[in-house]
């Protein structure tokens, strides 16, 4: 017979008896800190702004409808590039309170979102031609630069 499964108070119980972990002090986190290589929110930015014009060249290159889904490729772009630039630029001063940081970041979150959402609808309702697949392609493409940029940190390290 197997024992039965032990409950999940059972299981706190035992994390609770656990080695607590001792708090970083100041000296190991500058040496963390100095390991790890500096991400600029600008140049996330400028690579998402890179790899945008590298999609609609392409779709002005290979597309069926070359300017009409170059253009709204170009708008894809920009809904991703223009609130990205907008949030590091509101990000450059860093703060000493964590909670003041947190709120900054967050504000700016919502600024971002509320830019992408309004050059959306301001493309979609000003855009005759608009290109869904083309613009769509594009906006994940910038999206994804973050992901890219992790990936590339993850293998220098």
């Amino acid at each position: 017979m197997s024992e039965p499964n032990p409950s999940a108070a059972d299981r706190w119980d035992d994390a609770i008896e656990s080695v607590p972990v001792a708090p970083w002090t100041a000296e190991q986190v500058r040496a963390l800190e100095q390991q790890q290589p500096p991400l600029s929110m600008w140049r996330v930015v400028a690579v998402q702004a890179l790899v945008g014009a590298v999609l609609a060249g392409l779709w002005a290159i290979f597309g069926s409808q070359p300017r009409a889904q170059a253009v709204s490729a170009l708008c894809g772009a920009a809904a991703v590039v223009l609130p990205s630039a907008a949030m590091a630029w509101g990000l450059r001063r860093r703060s000493a309170q964590p909670a003041a940081a947190l709120l900054g970041f967050l504000v700016w979150e919502l600024v971002k979102i509320g830019l992408t959402i309004a050059i959306l609808v301001a493309v979609v309702k000003t855009l005759p031609e608009l290109s869904w697949p083309a613009l769509l392609v594009s906006l994940i493409g910038c999206l994804k630069v973050h992901v890219w940029g992790l990936w590339a940190l993850r293998r220098t390290n």
